[in-house]
């Protein structure tokens, strides 16, 4: 396949991937111009018709990962908000023993613990799918530009 595939393709196929990186730039940006490009030129160019549906495959798997990931943290945060709601939580039943300045601090007292382990492994998902992200958009960008055919892992296939 490699040998039929023209400079124009491999180009056209390489800046598709690239343009997911436009999500730092536009809100949406790693949608809008892949399909822009790719619906623009899947007819003509069978190497950017399958470039095309590879990233953007990628990047609904990515952002459908990372809101699963997010709503499984949101029954820790259901639970965590009945503490929150307790003035006691602040501190704002002890505002006249301001002038003591007795400050103690203990890990016993830190009622934000229970947050932490879901949001904490929840951020450590987030931050390996956007690196997977980063790093095979650029192996796809690089590969697809020397003519190869690049299949990210990790992928649903929403578009056949």
């Amino acid at each position: 396949m490699a040998a039929t595939i023209t400079k124009h393709e491999r180009n056209l196929s390489a800046i598709i991937h690239a343009s997911t990186f436009s999500k730092y730039f536009i809100p949406f940006g790693n949608f809008i111009f892949p399909l822009i490009l790719w619906t623009a030129n899947k007819k003509e160019h069978k190497f950017v018709d399958y470039n095309g549906k590879q990233a953007l495959n990628f990047q609904m798997s990515m952002l459908l990962y990372s809101i699963v990931a997010g709503l499984i943290t949101i029954p820790f945060f259901i639970g965590f908000l009945p503490d929150l709601f307790d003035w006691d939580h602040f501190g704002f039943h002890r505002l006249s023993d301001l002038n003591n300045l007795n400050i103690h601090i203990s890990s016993d007292d830190f009622r934000f613990g229970r947050l932490f382990w879901p949001a904490g492994i929840t951020g450590i998902f987030q931050l390996a799918l956007a690196i997977i992200n980063i790093v095979y958009t650029i192996l796809a960008t690089i590969r697809t530009n020397e003519g190869e055919t690049f299949k990210y892992p990790f992928t649903i296939k929403f578009i056949k």
